[in-house]
């Protein structure tokens, strides 16, 4: 079973950055894809861009795109999520997740990701 943490959530105001962390336990994650996805009260769960643990295969959804960066510590297990100019639409739980990947498989949605992490709070102010 691969174990996801999230940290780095909090208050921060508008035009702001904020990085978040995933400490991955577990398996070792060469196979898999780690996405970050965040979910606003009332809202479904958000893909917001994907990575291969092994490096490569980085793709971010384009409403974020020019506004976030994601990356992999390989050697403390640690994904990552930077998040530029920060806006009051921004805040929601942020979530990391991992899948393992396969031919065909579709990263953006949430169906592929098997292990979640259990969530960090942003919170933007304007």
């Amino acid at each position: 079973q691969v174990q996801l943490v999230e940290s780095g959530g909090g208050l921060v105001q508008s035009g702001g950055s904020l990085r978040l962390s995933c400490a991955a336990s577990g398996p070792p994650l060469d196979a898999y894809v780690m996405g970050w996805f965040r979910q606003a009260s009332g809202k479904e769960r958000e893909f917001l861009g994907s990575i291969a643990w092994s490096g490569g295969l980085s793709y971010y959804t384009d409403s974020v795109k020019d506004r976030i960066a994601i990356s992999t510590d390989n050697t403390r297990n640690i994904l990552h999520l930077q998040m530029n100019s920060l806006k009051p639409d921004d805040t929601a739980t942020y979530y990391c997740a991992a899948g393992r990947l396969f031919g065909g498989a579709v990263t953006t949605q949430t169906s592929f990701y098997r292990f979640w992490g259990q969530g960090t709070q942003v919170t933007v102010s304007s």
